[in-house]
């Protein structure tokens, strides 16, 4: 049998584009297989950023800003142009988009079937594309409606697409989802009420960012806090920002049934009958690999993930995977981490094991929230009573006064030996704080060596400083003797005859 390729890599993710590129820079033999990648993050953090400009008119006169007009002295209108705002989110998502197009991709050696297809698992084990669109590919077959590609290996990061609960009435009133909702938009004005079902990272920032922007919402979450896996401390801070900006919240409630009455939807949360003009489906992912028959190369699954071990193979050692397809949140640098693991090991000896410990993921709210590793609870689960926790908050830092941002909160478990082995920020630069202690993390730098940081002052990082400074104070304030000792120090010192 003849190999054509040293990895076939099924696409439709950023994830799979990224690992291509990789994968032709090592000068392996690379075909990538991907129908359209949806840019609805795109859309909404281009969005969430003018929410965020909107916001800043109507609180500018906490700074002694008016927005009046100069000769009425009568209050501007701000308002958001809805057309001009899609538009300028459109040239954001086509900027990222060129960065590694399917155009690009192919200049550089990567063979870009656009189409879809599955796996057949006789005569030998290939991946048989049925083309709609070939402009980039380079095969000689660009006329055919049918390739067939022989890899060594292949990689599925093939993404997700919705998953939509069973509620009654949903389907025939009708409902907006994660992946149409910017598009839908787009081409008509923004609904003023809107009900968001789910309580995933997107559903939340959606929810604030639509507040923002002058929208009544009603988040509905079946969880005791907006998010399960996260800190309940911080879940309920969050929360509280996102009632604050006025998102309405309501936790540990069921939506059982949809309705449209005169003209209006219509959901029974809970005990509540909630009217409003749009409704947004945002339980969960549901991975795209039902059309791939990776049962006849037996490739398993289980509860709509596929199953891989430490070293992303599937139950085929020829076959990796990562991202959404193995299950987990959707954030985009845990689908390209895994994409670097399980490429490594597809084109060269499967040695690498995947470690999330280091690895930082966070939800773009306003302040954003940002965590790694270890959270207090499974800390508890795992070390007992062998950690430690320092918090530290915002309204500490000198630059949090200074731009009035000083909601947050910093976290750090560590256990008592100084490493750090997990961190949870929110607050205003969380994302870009966190990575600093991912770096932490994965070098095992120990706590007091953070807390020696100096860091520009002022500066958010402050509170990475002022929060690692507390294990010193911890370790001094256990030790009664070395107290004991530090008092009879200077009280000779300060009776030392000079």
């Amino acid at each position: 049998m003849t190999i054509d390729y040293d990895v076939v890599i099924i696409g439709g993710t950023l994830a799979g584009r990224y690992a291509a590129l990789r994968a032709t820079k090592l000068h392996a033999k690379v075909a990538l297989v991907e129908p359209q990648i949806n840019y609805g993050f795109v859309y909404h953090q281009t969005l969430s950023e003018i929410a965020k400009i909107f916001q800043s008119f109507n609180d500018a006169a906490d700074f002694g800003i008016h927005t009046t007009h100069a000769d009425t002295a009568e209050k501007c209108q701000i308002s958001v142009a809805w057309q001009k705002a899609m538009q300028y989110a459109d040239e954001v998502a086509e900027n990222i988009h060129e960065i590694n197009s399917p155009a690009k991709l192919a200049a550089l050696g990567v063979d870009v079937i656009i189409g879809r297809g599955e796996f057949q698992p006789t005569p030998h084990l290939a991946f048989t594309v049925y083309e709609n669109d070939s402009k980039y590919s380079d095969s000689s077959s660009q006329n055919s409606l049918l390739r067939v590609l022989r890899g060594r290996t292949y990689l599925l990061a093939s993404g997700s697409h919705p998953a939509i609960p069973n509620i009654d009435g949903l389907q025939a009133t009708g409902y907006l989802n994660l992946n149409n909702i910017w598009q839908l938009i787009a081409k008509q004005s923004i609904p003023q009420n809107w009900a968001i079902l789910g309580g995933v990272p997107q559903s939340i920032e959606i929810a604030q960012t639509l507040a923002r922007l002058g929208c009544t919402v009603t988040l509905i979450v079946k969880f005791p806090h907006i998010l399960p896996n996260i800190d309940p401390e911080i879940a309920q801070l969050l929360q509280a920002q996102l009632e604050v900006d006025g998102v309405r919240v309501l936790t540990q409630t069921l939506t059982t049934q949809v309705r449209q009455i005169d003209g209006k939807k219509w959901l029974q949360a809970g005990d509540k009958a909630i009217e409003t003009d749009e409704i947004l489906v945002a339980t969960g992912q549901q991975p795209n690999f039902a059309s791939l028959n990776l049962a006849a190369v037996g490739v398993k699954w289980h509860q709509q993930r596929l199953v891989v071990n430490h070293k992303l193979q599937t139950t085929n050692p020829r076959i990796y995977a990562c991202g959404d397809v193995i299950g987990g949140y959707d954030f985009a640098n845990i689908a390209n981490y895994e994409a670097r693991i399980a490429l490594n090991n597809a084109l060269f000896l499967p040695r690498l094991n995947i470690n999330y410990q280091h690895i930082p993921w966070a939800i773009f709210t306003r302040p954003a929230l940002a965590q790694l590793g270890f959270t207090e609870k499974q800390a508890s689960k795992f070390y007992h009573n062998e950690f430690l926790v320092f918090r530290h908050y915002f309204k500490s830092l000198a630059s949090a006064q200074i731009q009035s941002d000083t909601t947050g909160v910093c976290k750090l478990i560590v256990l008592r030996n100084g490493e750090i082995i997990g961190a949870t920020i929110l607050g205003t630069a969380a994302t870009e704080l966190i990575n600093l202690i991912a770096l932490v993390i994965k070098q095992k730098i120990k706590v007091k060596d953070l807390a020696n940081l100096a860091v520009v002052y002022p500066s958010f990082s402050e509170i990475l400083v002022e929060t690692a400074q507390l294990w010193h104070q911890q370790r001094l304030n256990s030790n009664l003797d070395w107290q004991d000792k530090l008092e009879d120090f200077f009280h000779f010192r300060r009776n030392w005859n000079l």
